[in-house]
Formats: C-alpha cells, sequence, structure tokens
C-alpha cells in the first residue's frame, strides 16, 4: 500500500511538473516587426474636428437597406452619394469611381480604381459598406441623442452607422485623401469598395462589385472588409487590447421544423398536438447542440489571446490535452465564445394556428444557423432530422450559405493589417479569429486569394450594445486612429512585394 502511495504521489509530481513547465514555456505566436518609421503618431495632419464632421454629416442621410425599394430611402443613397463626391473631389477626381448595381434597383455602389506603376502585380481590395440597418420601433425615446442626428460631443458622434460601418467608409475617404495630398502613387493597384447592401445580403451593390472585378479579370492578393475590432475589456483577466483580425465566417442557414397534426376544437385536444410536436423537436435541437472544439480559426484565436491570460488560465490552455474538456465546457457557457467552437442554433419565429380556439395542422419553427467552417449544408441538414427523428416532423431548408474559407495567417496581407495596426496603436495582442455573423467578404473571396475581416477602431463591452441597437457611437479618437491605420496600410499595400 506504502508503494502504491509512493507511485501515485510521484505520478502527480511529474503531472505537476509537464504541467508547470509546458505553462512557463507557453508563448503567444510570432508577430511581425514593427517598421516604426511608417507610423503616422504625428496626428497634427488629420483634422479630429473635421473628420468628426464628415461622419456627423454622413450619419444624417438614412441610408436603411432595408428600405431600398423606397422613394424616400432612395432619395438618401442618391444624396449621399452627391455629398460623398462634393466632400471628396480629389478621391473622385483621381481615382474614377465606377457606379455599380444589379437590376431592378439603381447602382448604388462604388468601387474606386488607385491605379499602380505595374499592372502584372495582383491588386488589393478595402472595403467598407454605408448602409445601415433601421431603428428599432418604439426605442427612438431610449437614444441618448436622435439616431440620425449625427449628434457631436466633446468626444464622440452619434448616430446610426456610427460604428456599422459609416466610419469606415469615412476613414478610408480621409486616408486617400490625406494620402493623394502628398502625392502617393501604389505600385499595385488598389481598389476601394463602398457597398450600398451588406445589411441585407449584397445581392445588388457587392455582387455587381465582385461581377464587374471577375469581368475585368481581376484576382485579388487579399480584400479586407468589416468583421472585428480592437477588443479592450472584453476578456478577463487581459489588460492589453487584442486586435481580432478575422480570417474566416460563419455561414447562413435557415431551416423550417413542420409538425404535422390532426386539427380540430381546442376544447377536445388530442394527447399530442402539433404544437406540443414542435416543441419536442425543439427541446431535442436545444439538448443537442451541434460538435464542436477548439480548432480551426476559433482555436487559432485562443492560441494567441491565451499566453496573455492569468497565470491560472494561461495553464489551462497551455495543456489542452489535460484541460481541452475543462475549458470547451467554459467557453460555451458564455453565448460569445460558445459561438466560436461550434455551429450555433437560434430559434427566431413561431407560427401555428389561425385562432385561439383552433388545432392547428402544422406548427411551424424558423431556425437561423450560424454555420462554422468545420460543418457543410448537407452535414447540418442530415444531423437535424437525426436529432428530431420524428416522421411528423418535417426539416425544410429555405436557405443556405456555407462557412467562407480559412485564409492565411501568414500571408502578406495579414502582415501588413498586423503592422498597421501595432504602428497605429502600439503594442496589441494580435489574433486571428472567426466573424459569427455574415459581411460582404463572403463575396470577395470569389476573387481573391485571402479575405480578412477587421475595423481598426477600439470597442469595449459597453459600445457593442450599439450594433444594430441603441445608442449606437464612436469616438473622436477612432477616427483619427483609423484614418491612420488606413493610410499606413494603403501605403504598405501599394507598395511592390510579393503578396503569398
Amino acid at each position: 500500500m506504502k508503494k502504491l502511495a509512493i507511485s501515485l504521489g510521484t505520478i502527480v509530481l511529474l503531472l505537476a511538473a509537464i504541467v508547470l513547465i509546458r505553462t512557463l514555456l507557453y508563448t503567444a505566436p510570432s508577430l511581425p516587426e514593427v517598421t516604426l518609421q511608417t507610423a503616422r503618431m504625428d496626428t497634427g495632419e488629420i483634422d479630429p474636428q473635421k473628420v468628426a464632421r464628415h461622419l456627423s454629416e454622413a450619419i444624417r442621410f438614412r441610408t436603411i437597406s432595408s428600405q431600398i425599394q423606397e422613394a424616400d430611402t432612395q432619395t438618401h443613397y442618391e444624396a449621399f452619394i452627391r455629398w460623398l463626391a462634393e466632400t471628396y473631389p480629389e478621391v473622385h477626381r483621381e481615382l474614377a469611381p465606377q457606379r455599380l448595381g444589379k437590376a431592378p434597383l439603381p447602382p448604388y455602389s462604388l468601387l474606386f480604381t488607385w491605379k499602380g506603376r505595374q499592372p502584372a502585380l495582383q491588386p488589393v481590395l478595402l472595403s467598407a459598406h454605408y448602409d445601415v440597418v433601421p431603428v428599432i420601433p418604439g426605442t427612438e425615446e431610449q437614444w441618448q441623442q436622435p439616431p440620425f442626428s449625427g449628434r457631436i460631443d466633446d468626444s464622440h458622434i452619434w448616430g446610426r452607422g456610427a460604428l456599422d460601418d459609416k466610419s469606415a467608409v469615412i476613414g478610408l475617404m480621409e486616408a486617400a485623401t490625406l494620402l493623394l495630398a502628398e502625392g502617393f502613387q501604389p505600385e499595385r493597384t488598389i481598389y476601394l469598395s463602398l457597398t450600398s447592401d451588406e445589411e441585407v445580403g449584397g445581392d445588388h451593390g457587392t455582387a455587381a462589385v465582385v461581377e464587374k472585378l471577375q469581368q475585368d479579370g481581376v484576382q485579388l492578393a487579399w480584400s479586407l472588409d468589416e468583421g472585428s475590432f480592437l477588443l479592450r475589456g472584453f476578456i478577463p483577466g487581459i489588460e492589453e487590447t487584442v486586435a481580432s483580425v478575422n480570417v474566416a465566417e460563419k455561414g447562413y442557414m435557415t431551416v423550417d421544423l413542420v409538425a404535422h397534426g390532426r386539427g380540430g376544437h381546442s376544447s377536445m385536444p388530442p394527447q399530442e398536438t402539433a404544437v406540443d410536436i414542435l416543441a419536442h423537436a425543439l427541446v431535442k435541437l436545444d439538448e443537442s447542440p451541434f460538435p464542436g472544439g477548439l480548432d480551426g480559426a476559433g482555436g487559432q484565436m485562443f492560441d494567441a489571446i491565451a499566453p496573455h491570460m492569468p497565470f491560472g488560465k494561461k495553464m489551462l490552455f497551455a495543456n489542452r490535452w489535460l484541460f481541452g474538456g475543462l475549458i470547451e465546457s467554459a467557453l460555451k457557457a458564455q453565448p460569445s465564445t460558445a459561438a466560436m467552437l461550434h455551429t450555433t442554433v437560434a430559434p427566431t419565429m413561431l407560427s401555428a394556428s389561425v385562432k385561439d380556439n383552433v388545432l392547428p395542422i402544422q406548427a411551424v419553427a424558423t431556425i437561423n444557423l450560424r454555420v462554422h467552417p468545420r460543418d457543410s449544408i448537407e452535414k447540418i441538414e442530415q444531423y437535424i432530422e437525426a436529432v428530431v427523428d420524428d416522421e411528423r416532423v418535417d426539416v425544410v431548408v429555405h436557405r443556405g450559405q456555407a462557412a467562407s474559407r480559412v485564409s492565411s495567417a501568414e500571408a502578406q496581407g495579414f502582415r501588413d493589417i498586423v503592422q498597421s495596426a501595432t504602428a497605429t496603436y502600439g503594442s496589441l495582442v494580435v489574433a486571428p479569429g472567426l466573424t459569427v455573423a455574415g459581411t460582404d467578404s463572403r463575396r470577395y473571396e470569389t476573387v481573391a486569394d485571402n479575405s480578412y475581416r477587421f475595423n481598426p477602431m477600439v470597442v469595449t463591452r459597453e459600445d457593442v450594445h450599439g450594433f444594430h441597437g441603441t445608442n449606437e457611437r464612436i469616438s473622436i479618437d477612432n477616427m483619427v486612429k483609423a484614418t491612420n491605420f488606413y493610410s499606413l496600410l494603403i501605403s504598405r499595400a501599394g507598395k511592390g512585394e510579393i503578396h503569398n
């Protein structure tokens, strides 16, 4: 018995030593060295009030793409395009934008072409969208500032589109104006794409931009669009700002569960109605989430972040071979991190009887799924059917969009983005990540070797409530830094180095 206790103690000590050594040796992936002389940290050439005023003016145009069929909304679109030309005349003169769109809508998306000296070099594309979502009806009084006022206070610009995504539009235009004033001429061609319908899927504007590039035989080295931000205060124990440069995005899928039952009068209900059958099916799905784990883009992100965590959490990630199950359980407990691990399922719409005293013949639940790169549309449909396992319930797929490719975090484009961010903000924790919502990048990847998703502004937990919600705003300092970032990125990307 004594020998057994000694043996067990020895094993425990050995295991503890292995865990400790692995933790001490656990470091973040190496990052590109920052070329400090390229940093535009002298913001005297960037006028904060001017940049803020331009974003404020842009916010006042109600470019609500879900209402784009309405004449009043189209008036706002046309007015915004005119305002853009009047506000940034140098960019329009030198980069000669093309208006693009697909019938029956007018051409509202703009593709600017900054021709390079060496046509043989692969071009790059930077993109932002200027359409916005509507304000949730009945919430107008909850806004501290009117949602389309573009109000500027001592530190922020307020209004719909301030974060998503007119701030990026203005940042790109300000950066291009700054570089043109300096006489900058890129070696490779750079495209700036301002799209008009990202919030409703990009079927008209973004699709037309991609079709134009395809017609011209353009294959981009890389594209950059929205997706994530510089995250501050999101991860407990990490004081540094995390630059989440996302290398992939989830797909999108809409499924109806249609439960069939016998109709009749509600005074004589059967043991199971169509609603009961549907409810059981939904419970089964809730209790059987899609398999997932810390691999792929989600795993890359945590590999980059974990070495900066407090020692206890760092120890867990350094020894995933031992604590993997514990880590995944903790991550799955939080919606934001759970979404990184697997395909998510969200019932969003329910319908059944036409009257309160009539038993429905059918009960329908509409489910929105965000597809992880590891899963295919076919695999997901098969999984749902297997979990529900009820011949009285039909699984009807209405829309399926696979997840994007996973772009390289080793390619020159990723390095250019990282260099520009660190030169602008200083020391950062850089992490390749996964965008859990949809962006225009899913279309750009058809004409790009790599597609990245990143906005160069700092956001906090307080800020995220403004995305598609109430009190959307962005700081003036963020706008100055965004202008700095885009000017650096265009300068770096415009050089003649080979992208791979």
